[in-house]
Formats: structure tokens, sequence, C-alpha cells
């Protein structure tokens, strides 16, 4: 059996026997009964790296290589979003790059599927003054990803969150953007555990109560609800999601982005449920693919065996602070095998400690998610010498 020596929250340091199994690999291209986004990171290129907090190098091949791992799996891409690190080490201009290579890639990969996020993350907020201010920033990405032939996801936007007053702000900039779409869009509500600059949305108020933002969200979505394909939640709360679904209109999805729950979301109450948008997914891809291709199988107790090992994974990547959780999906890459180095684009993998990552590494042999055992042994080992752990 296979066995490292990892530190333990109380200063000591035990022998850890592996218990994981590989997850096997479909033999063709999966098919799900639930439409599955997966939130994608980048990999830096740490040989080029002069500035990492200003101007990070990405590798490109690396991080084109890891959409084509993806799209083997059955998962559709969610582009630019959080997971790859906008606003938190890429900026607008990293942003045009990758959204212009993974649209350029997706047209070489028979079956290839994405959509871009969209945002106002070129727009410093003490140059924002006005509400047309945020709707141009978003019109300019519209456009760039519409030009490139790309879907869009309309993220959250830190810029309307700090200008926007009361509910009409907000029904003021999502209709004019949502009417210029050539098609439908996914909105991105966003909670303030993700950013705690969006404290706000929905509302223009601090504080206010989650109806209240759930009553004028809906409200958009239904002004609007020719040009909305769904929106995804990620406000990490089962019961917040239910509700959203349960007043969507006809035609419009409901994509959980929560990541503490989405197998009991996904899979449903037998009469509504959620369809995925989530940064986990890159993280546990092949147990995902595997578990969602049973779901459409009508195998639900496949699903939720395969499928629930990985929430207290999941649990422990997205843990407070969880805006940081991306460190733990690309270390998690890194012990897996798709990228050669462990370091982040604005060196963000400094943002989470030691033990967090050692729990990472056994919660995910508990999960099947170490796909290459032997290689995360001994990335972890040599990982670990270097924190000063022999």
């Amino acid at each position: 059996m296979a066995m490292l020596r990892l530190p333990n929250a109380d200063g000591t340091i035990t022998d850890y026997h592996l218990t994981g199994t590989v997850v096997p690999r479909p033999q063709t291209l999966p098919q799900f009964n639930r439409i599955a986004y997966a939130a994608a990171h980048i990999v830096s290129d740490p040989l080029r790296e002069t500035d990492p907090w200003n101007r990070p190098a990405i590798d490109w091949d690396a991080t084109m290589a890891f959409r084509h791992h993806l799209w083997s799996l059955g998962f559709k891409i969610a582009e630019a979003m959080d997971t790859s690190q906008r606003g938190m080490g890429l900026d607008w201009n990293g942003a045009q790059q990758l959204i212009r290579r993974s649209l350029e890639t997706a047209r070489t990969v028979k079956g290839a599927d994405l959509a871009c996020g969209i945002g106002t993350d070129q727009l410093v907020l003490a140059d924002a003054r006005s509400l047309d201010d945020v709707i141009r920033a978003y019109e300019t990405q519209l456009e760039f990803v519409e030009k490139h032939g790309g879907r869009a996801i309309m993220m959250a936007s830190r810029a309307l969150a700090h200008i926007a007053r009361s509910p009409d702000d907000y029904a003021l900039v999502y209709g004019r953007i949502l009417s210029q779409a050539q098609n439908k869009v996914v909105l991105h509500w966003l909670g303030e555990m993700f950013d705690p600059q969006l404290g706000s949305y929905w509302t223009g108020q601090a504080d206010s109560p989650f109806e209240d933002a759930l009553t004028n969200v809906l409200a958009i979505i239904n002004d609007n609800r020719s040009r909305v394909e769904g929106i995804k939640i990620s406000l990490l709360d089962s019961a917040c999601e239910i509700a959203l679904r349960n007043r969507l209109p006809e035609n419009v999805l409901c994509f959980t982005g929560d990541d503490f729950n989405y197998a009991e979301l996904i899979e449903g109450d037998g009469n509504r449920y959620s369809h995925a948008l989530l940064g986990i997914f890159d993280a546990v891809a092949p147990s995902a693919s595997y578990a969602l291709s049973a779901l459409a199988a009508g195998d639900n107790a496949t699903f939720r065996s395969v499928i629930e090992p990985t929430v207290p994974l999941s649990r422990k990547i997205f843990e407070a602070p969880t805006q940081y959780y991306k460190a733990g999906v690309v270390f998690l890459a890194w012990l897996n095998g798709h990228q050669n180095h462990f370091t982040m684009p604005a060196g963000m993998q400094s943002a989470r400690g030691l033990l967090h990552y050692t729990d990472i590494f056994r919660l995910a042999d508990q999960a099947n998610v170490l796909d290459r055992p032997d290689l995360a042994i001994r990335r972890m080992q040599n990982w670990l010498s270097t924190q000063g752990v022999e």
C-alpha cells in the first residue's frame, strides 16, 4: 500500500496510507442529461515570469491542453471566469488572449463547446463614475467575445456594485447589455464569500435580505427572458438556489455554482434539478464525468457513490476565505500531472497554507481524485521537503 508522511494540525508528522482507486476514463465522448460547464484554470509559466503580480506569464500550451482534457470528458467550458483568476491575476488583456485562443482551439475539436465570461474588470473603480461607464465596459467585452464567435456569461461587476444604489440601476445595466447580445446569455450571481465587494448585488443596498435580491434578479430575468439562457448562482446555500430554481420562468435554466452542495442539487428532487457551472469540476473532472454519465443512464446510485466523496474535498478547497479556492484547484492539477509546477499567476499559491494543502491531498485520495497516485506521492513529498517537512 502506497504511503507517505504528512504533517498534522497538532504539529506531528504521521504515516498516511493511500486508499483511493483511479476512476476509469470513458472510451467514447460521454453523454450527460445535465448541461455541465467546468470553469477552467490557467497555467502560469514560471520560466518567463518577470513581474508575477502585474504581468503574469501564461503557459498557453499547457492551458489549452487542460481544456482538451475537459472536453474529452464531456464538459463544456466556462472560460475566463473566476477559476481562471479573473481580477486576481488575470486582467482583461490576458482574458482577451485566453478567450481568443480557447475559441480558436474549440473549433478544432469535435463537439467542443464553451462560453466566455464578460465583465467590467478593465474599468478601474476610481474611474467608474456612472452607470454609462459600467455599460461601456460590459459592451466592450461582449463585443470582443461575439466578434470571435463566442457566447457570453455575464459576470457580476465590482464597478456596478460600487455605483448602483437601487434595483433600477441593475435593471438598466442588464437590460442594455442583454438587448445587444447576439445569443442567449448566462447570468452569474456571485456571492460575497467569493468576492467581498459584491455584498450589495442586485439591490444596491448593503446587507439586503436574500429575498430582496431574489425578487430583483427575477424581475431582470423576466423582463429579458428571451435573451437569458439561465443563471448561475454561487451562494453556497442550497436553500437559496432551490428558491431561485423554483421561481425561474419556463425555459430559463438554473446552473448550480454551489461548490458545497452540488451533488444533491444536480441530482434534484424528482421534479426539478440544477445544471452545473462549477469550478470544482476542474479539479474532479474524471469523477464528475463518470458520475454524470451514470446519472444520464438512470443509475442514480452510482452517481451518488462517485460524486458524493468529492464533496468534502470541494468544501475544503472552497473553505473561507473562499476567493482563494483557485489555489487548491491548481494544486490538484499539478498533483495529477496536468502541469509540471505548482505556481500560479500573481503568486496566488501562497494564499493557502501547508496544512490546507495536506488536507487536500488526503481528501483527494479518499475521493478517488488522484489520477496518478505514484506521481502525486512523489510531487507531494518533494513539495513538503521545500516547506521544511522531512
